[in-house]
């Protein structure tokens, strides 16, 4: 069962590949968020009530990690070569990064307490697992094609 998944996800992933260089970006990422719900659902095997408990929080808490590093793109445009000016400048950009990488742990660490009162304990490990897991496959696939 665990090659069929792999299989499916592989050939999901592959068809978001094609399509995605088509669609715009906002469409890339509801397709990205689709797998990975996929994904971590397969892994986590929530039931139907921890699904419909956890999912609201899970996106909450993605939809502010977004903001935060909407934000941050918004003030340093990642595609810049990244020739700062000044030192002033390099060491703004430096602060803003660990900026946002604290608000990244805040959140982290706010929804992990929130999802430990709904889910047990070890789903919430393999919740985090399965996300890292996710990232690990989507690379993989990128770089073979």
């Amino acid at each position: 069962m665990k090659l069929n998944f792999k299989y499916l996800f592989s050939i999901l992933a592959l068809m978001l590949i094609i399509n995605s260089s088509f669609a715009q970006a906002d469409g890339k990422k509801d397709k990205i968020d689709a797998l990975r719900a996929a994904f971590i659902s397969k892994k986590v095997n929530f039931t139907p009530a921890e699904s419909q408990a956890f999912w609201p929080l899970y996106n909450e808490m993605s939809d502010k990690l977004d903001a935060a590093r909407k934000t941050f793109k918004l003030q340093y445009n990642l595609k810049t070569n990244f020739d700062f000016a000044t030192d002033k400048e390099a060491e703004a950009y430096l602060a803003a990064e660990l900026n946002l990488k604290q608000k990244e742990f805040e959140l982290y660490k706010e929804y992990y307490e929130k999802f430990k009162k709904i889910l047990p304990v070890k789903k919430v490990s393999a919740v985090r697992r399965a996300e890292e897991d996710f990232k690990k496959e989507l690379i993989k696939i990128v770089k073979e094609n």
